[in-house]
């Protein structure tokens, strides 16, 4: 996965957070924060998601199609 280097404004409170976690799971301050923010936006439970896919592209696509028609509203 390529890294990108970004500068972040945070609360003084929360770097020391950061900190601590870090040096208590022997982790890096990036890995703690990058951690973090992956678990908040949910991308750790698609990257579980996609692992756990059993479906070739053909179903794939299949159940994504019945997807949509399930969810749309009938029209009058």
């Amino acid at each position: 996965m390529t890294k990108v280097r970004t500068t972040l404004t945070v609360d003084a409170e929360v770097l020391r957070a950061v900190k601590v976690r870090a040096a208590r799971t022997g982790k890096g301050d990036s890995e703690v924060i990058e951690e973090a923010i992956r678990r908040d936006l949910g991308l750790e439970l698609l990257d579980r998601l996609w692992a756990a896919n059993r479906l070739d592209e053909e179903e794939s696509l299949a159940l994504g199609v019945e997807a949509q028609h399930a969810t749309r509203t009938a029209r009058p």
